[in-house]
C-alpha cells in the first residue's frame, strides 16, 4: 500500500461520545496538523449548518473549522454546484443549512410555479416537513422531469422517547410513485466519498477513513476505493457479528482502540 496524504473522521463515536469528547482526540487533530496530512471531517448530520457543528466541537474542545467539515448538505451542494449550475433546485429539509448551499439556486416549497423549470428534487432531513402536500409538490416536479436527489435514505432513529421515522421511507415512496431512482449523496454511498475527496483534494488509495460504523464509514469508503480503519468508542468493534460476515475487501486495514492511536499507527505506514 502507498503512502497516506488525507484522512476523513468521522465525528459522533469517533472524536465524541455524546458530545463528550474521546480522550486523546483532540492531540490526534493536532498530531495530523503537524505532520502535514490533509484531514476532514464527514458527517450525515443534515439539519445543522456546519458554522453550528463546528461551534459545537470547539466548545467540547475539539479543534474543528467550519471550512473542514463536509456534511451530507455540504456534498449535496457541492454536487449541485457541479452538476446543476444555475439551475433551480427543490429543496426541502430543516435546519440551519442553507449557508451550505451558497451558489445554488433554491426553489422553496410553494414557489415552484412561474419560473423555470426545476432541474432536480432534494431531500433532506426533513421531519414535520414531509407532509402530503410537500410529498406533492415533490412528486409533480418529478413527473414533470426533475432528478431526485436525498441527503440520506436513513429508516429511523432513536430520541428521548423512542424511534421516529426518518426520511428514508419518504423517499422510497417518490421513488415508487416516479418511477425515478434517487443519488444518494450521504455515507455509504460512493457519491459522498467521491466528493469528499474532491473537497479534500486526494486520490482514494492515498486516503484513510477513520470510523466506527462498519456499513457507513468501513464499507462506505473501502467501495469507493479508500482505506479504512474501525475505532472501538462507538457503534461497532472487534466482537461485532457484521466484522465476521463482512468480505475480506469491505473489511478495515486495521482496528484500533480510539483516535488517540490514530498517530502511532500513521506512524508506523511511513
Amino acid at each position: 500500500m502507498g503512502a497516506i496524504r488525507g484522512v476523513l473522521l468521522d465525528i459522533d463515536g469517533v472524536l465524541h461520545v455524546s458530545m463528550q469528547p474521546v480522550e486523546g482526540a483532540a492531540q490526534a487533530l493536532h498530531w495530523l496538523e503537524q505532520h502535514g496530512y490533509r484531514y476532514a471531517f464527514v458527517t450525515n448530520t443534515t439539519t445543522m449548518a456546519r458554522e453550528t457543528l463546528a461551534l459545537r466541537l470547539r466548545e467540547i474542545g475539539l479543534p474543528v473549522s467550519a471550512d473542514q467539515l463536509i456534511t451530507a448538505p455540504v456534498a449535496t451542494a457541492a454536487y449541485l454546484r457541479r452538476v446543476y449550475p444555475g439551475k433551480p433546485c427543490w429543496l426541502l429539509t430543516k435546519g440551519d443549512t442553507a449557508a451550505d448551499f451558497a451558489g445554488v439556486e433554491l426553489v422553496e416549497p410553494g414557489n415552484e410555479t412561474g419560473g423555470e423549470q426545476v432541474a432536480v428534487v432534494v431531500i433532506g432531513g426533513a421531519e414535520e416537513l414531509l407532509s402530503y402536500e410537500n410529498m406533492n409538490r415533490a412528486f409533480r416536479l418529478l413527473m414533470a422531469g426533475a432528478e431526485l436527489l436525498a441527503m440520506h435514505k436513513n429508516l429511523y432513529w432513536r430520541v428521548s422517547d423512542g424511534l421516529r421515522l426518518d426520511s428514508g421511507p419518504f423517499v422510497s415512496a417518490l421513488e415508487i410513485a416516479s418511477g425515478k431512482q434517487a443519488l444518494v449523496m450521504g455515507k455509504p454511498e460512493r457519491a459522498f466519498f467521491e466528493e469528499a475527496l474532491r473537497l479534500l483534494g486526494t486520490r482514494p488509495a492515498e486516503t484513510l477513513m477513520v470510523g466506527d460504523d462498519l456499513v457507513n464509514d468501513v464499507q462506505g469508503a473501502r467501495r469507493a476505493g479508500l482505506r479504512a480503519l474501525l475505532v472501538c468508542t462507538g457503534k461497532h468493534g472487534p466482537d461485532s457479528p457484521l466484522l465476521q460476515t463482512c468480505r475480506p475487501e469491505e473489511r478495515p486495514e486495521a482496528i484500533l482502540p480510539s483516535v488517540a492511536a490514530l498517530p502511532d499507527y500513521l506512524a508506523r505506514q511511513g
